[in-house]
C-alpha cells in the first residue's frame, strides 16, 4: 500500500473508531482484550490508555523492554500535542518531506511520529486521552491499536486495516 493510501485509511480510521463514552470500564475492556490479543502472538509489548486527566491501564507482556515505557511516553505526548495517530503523522511527515523537528519545538526526546499511538475520540467532544502500544515494529504497533479499539466498539475492519 502507497503512502497516499495508508494516509487516506488511517484518517478513514479517525473519523470511524470513536467512542460514545470513555471510561476507566471502557479502558479495562479494552486492556484485557490487548492483553489477549498480545499473548495470543507472544507479543512483547507495553499498554498504556489514558485520558488527559489520569492514567487509567499500563501494563506490559513478558519480552517487552523498560524502553517502551518512554516510547510510549512520547508517543502519547504527539498523540496529546496533534490529535492525531502517531503512525498517521509520521507518514504525513514523509509524505511532505518534513520530520517532527520541522514542527516546532517538539523534542524528540518527549515526542514521537512512530506508529502505535491512537487518538481516543469522544463523539461530540474530541480528543480526550491516548490508547499506545510500543513493542512491535511501528506499523504493527499501529495496526494492533485499530483492531483492539475496533473490536471494542464492534466496528468491522473492512476498509479500515492497513493491510
Amino acid at each position: 500500500m502507497d503512502i497516499i493510501e495508508d494516509i487516506r485509511r488511517m484518517e478513514f480510521q479517525e473519523e470511524r473508531l470513536r467512542f460514545a463514552e470513555f471510561d476507566a470500564s471502557t479502558a479495562w475492556d479494552l486492556g484485557l482484550l490487548m492483553r489477549q490479543a498480545g499473548e495470543a502472538r507472544n507479543a512483547p509489548i507495553i499498554v498504556d490508555i489514558q485520558l488527559w486527566t489520569m492514567p487509567l491501564l499500563c501494563f506490559a507482556l513478558p519480552g517487552a523492554a523498560p524502553s517502551n515505557f518512554d516510547w510510549a511516553r512520547r508517543k502519547r505526548n504527539s498523540v496529546a500535542h496533534f490529535h492525531r495517530s502517531t503512525y498517521l503523522l509520521g507518514r504525513m511527515f514523509t509524505r511532505d518531506g518534513k520530520t517532527l523537528r520541522d514542527q516546532g519545538e517538539l523534542p524528540e526526546r518527549d515526542y514521537a511520529v512512530h506508529g502505535g499511538g491512537f487518538p481516543i475520540w469522544l463523539a461530540g467532544t474530541g480528543c480526550v486521552g491516548a490508547v499506545t502500544v510500543s513493542g512491535l515494529p511501528q506499523r504493527e504497533d499501529h495496526s494492533f491499536v485499530v483492531a483492539a479499539i475496533a473490536s471494542v466498539l464492534r466496528v468491522d475492519l473492512a476498509g479500515l486495516a492497513l493491510d
